[in-house]
């Protein structure tokens, strides 16, 4: 059973942790849950993996994950190896281990109102289990109150307990961006809001040694929950700032990218300004699910935000905008959408990553498959039983069948693969006045045209 992190002096935590002596069991195996599992095993912590889905147990106990971020693969099997990570469907390990880290989904309903039947089912069976001494740490994207008027009051009607007073209960939001999440978890401090003191500070104590991160401690769980939404709040509002940029620009005919880096050089409070960069579109998990939760969480309060609306608005344009420059781009060759070869190179939502979870591609690629050109779709690191989720055209096996005679090819994913085929060897390979259309401004352009392309990214 746990020996107890929770309720311990601060030296005697401070021991546990750092012997590596306390179990933490990790609940909710999925992209988060594996990376923060691996992470801390590869680290020397035992780790124990509980998911219900016995697919998703049976394939971390085989050494493998099939979730695709660089470096997770190897930290997995080496881990299962040395026998510090496994998985199971059974919580009734919790009893074995001192830290619970929960990672559940929380899906939008019609209504754009979180779906919380996940953290529910997990925090009663978690609950079943826990004993006193155990620290429980939330890191699903939750709404404010989640942890103390949720997850609280079903632990604590499941097991006798009281959080606060025989188990510490925290709210720790995940921060990681997908492609550099390894590196993230170990380098960007953890927001800890606990429902008290003790709590915070056995958090902080299993940050500091388990992953070499300094704590920002806040308030209460509330605050911490709220800084993971003000967190992709910001980021969804300022990319459509340069989406909004990009497209002034490309009607203006000047580079969004060399305005933004200039702009970027003016000191303005404690840091620069820092506009980031114009995409086709923003996909993925959380950027298109957290403006909506805090859009839901003003209007369930009496106000109406204009900012949640707007970011999700400007960046839902991107896809038909992306579409439309192509068909420009060909008209200025002569050439109609309908009677040319498009070659798709990315359908993943971010860069060197396999992930199409709400990807923005999906629109690009249905408005492609509606158009009646000849389509082709190549992506390194998504897998076909994937791919099938944003195109119904089979993936090409590699570039090369992907772009021969293409009249456009269009990058939507800039992933590293595509950089590592010469441009001049794609030019030799597609139509004559083949137009590049960048919708990752991932490319240089004058390297792009000197191959013999027309090149074209997003504002530039």
């Amino acid at each position: 059973m746990a020996r107890g992190a929770f309720g311990s002096s601060d030296a005697e935590i401070d021991l546990l942790v750092r012997g590596k002596r306390c179990g933490i069991a990790v609940v909710g195996f999925g992209y988060i849950g594996t990376v923060i599992g691996a992470v801390l095993a590869d680290r020397g912590w035992p780790v124990t993996g509980i998911d219900v889905r016995q697919s998703v147990v049976d394939e971390l106990n085989l050494g493998k994950t099939s979730v695709a971020e660089p470096g997770l693969s190897e930290l997995v099997a080496n881990s299962v190896r040395t026998g510090r990570l496994r998985a199971t469907t059974d919580f009734g390990v919790i009893a074995e281990n001192d830290f619970v880290i929960v990672n559940v989904g929380t899906p939008l309903g019609p209504d754009y109102e979180p779906i919380v039947d996940d953290i529910k089912a997990a925090a009663a069976a978690v609950g079943e289990h826990l004993q006193a001494g155990h620290v429980v740490i939330l890191k699903s994207t939750v709404p404010p109150d989640t942890t103390e008027t949720l997850v609280r009051p079903i632990l604590e009607a499941a097991s006798g307990l009281r959080a606060g007073v025989d188990f510490g209960l925290a709210f720790c939001p995940e921060r990681l961006a997908e492609g550099q999440a390894i590196h993230e978890l170990t380098s960007i401090p953890v927001v800890v809001g606990a429902v008290d003191e003790r709590s915070a500070r056995a958090c902080a104590t299993l940050w500091r040694h388990a992953l070499g991160v300094d704590s920002v401690v806040v308030d209460d769980p509330r605050t911490a929950e709220m800084v993971k939404l003000a967190d992709n709040l910001w980021v969804d509002l300022n990319v459509a700032m340069a989406n909004e940029l990009a497209k002034l620009c490309d009607q203006l005919d000047m580079d969004a990218l060399q305005v933004i880096d200039a702009a970027n050089t003016m000191p303005k409070g404690t840091h620069n300004v820092n506009i980031l960069r114009p995409s086709m579109g923003v996909g993925g998990y959380c950027l298109t699910k957290d403006p909506w939760f805090v859009n839901h969480l003003g209007e369930s309060v009496g106000l109406e935000l204009s900012i949640p609306r707007t970011s999700r608005t400007v960046n839902d344009t991107m896809p038909t905008y992306t579409y439309g420059l192509l068909t420009q781009l060909l008209a200025d060759q002569g050439k109609a959408i309908q009677d040319s070869k498009i070659a798709v190179l990315g359908i993943a939502f971010k860069n060197n990553t396999g992930d199409c979870r709400l990807t923005p591609t999906k629109y690009v690629c249905a408005l492609l498959e509606e158009s009646g050109c000849q389509l082709s779709v190549h992506d390194p690191w998504v897998p076909d039983d994937e791919a099938v989720t944003v195109t119904s055209v089979p993936l090409s096996p590699d570039i090369e069948s992907a772009v021969k005679d293409a009249d456009a090819l269009v990058v939507l994913a800039g992933h590293r693969e595509f950089h590592q085929t010469p441009l001049t060897r794609l030019a030799d390979l597609t139509a004559a006045g083949c137009v590049f259309l960048d919708g990752r401004n991932s490319f240089d352009p004058a390297a792009v045209r000197a191959a013999g392309f027309v090149y074209k990214g997003i504002g530039r």
